[in-house]
């Protein structure tokens, strides 16, 4: 299943540097992993905001909760999860 993802991150201000710079190094080694694997297929910044897009390819609900939970910045984002479906127009084999 294909999830579109926005993720919009807020982080304490009063965070010690070398905690968010731990958390930063062990949320990016987490991505790529997801990346590699094809779970996560996209992810794009968005202009002027600490906050990305992004489409997963998993295999449900669940496989996305526990994905998402497990993104070292979870406790400091909000997320909000589109479901997507192949639109019967599309002449993309590959979007499904």
């Amino acid at each position: 299943m294909l999830f579109h993802i926005r993720m919009d991150v807020r982080l304490p201000r009063d965070l010690p540097d070398d905690e968010a710079a731990a958390i930063l190094a062990r949320e990016k080694a987490y991505s790529q992993q997801l990346q590699a694997s094809g779970k996560w297929r996209h992810i794009w910044r968005l202009a002027g905001e600490y906050a990305n897009f992004s489409i997963f390819d998993v295999s449900g609900n669940e496989e996305l909760h526990q994905i998402l939970t497990g993104l070292p910045l979870f406790p400091f984002m909000e997320i909000e999860v589109t479901p997507l479906l192949r639109h019967p127009s599309s002449i993309r084999d590959d979007d499904s």
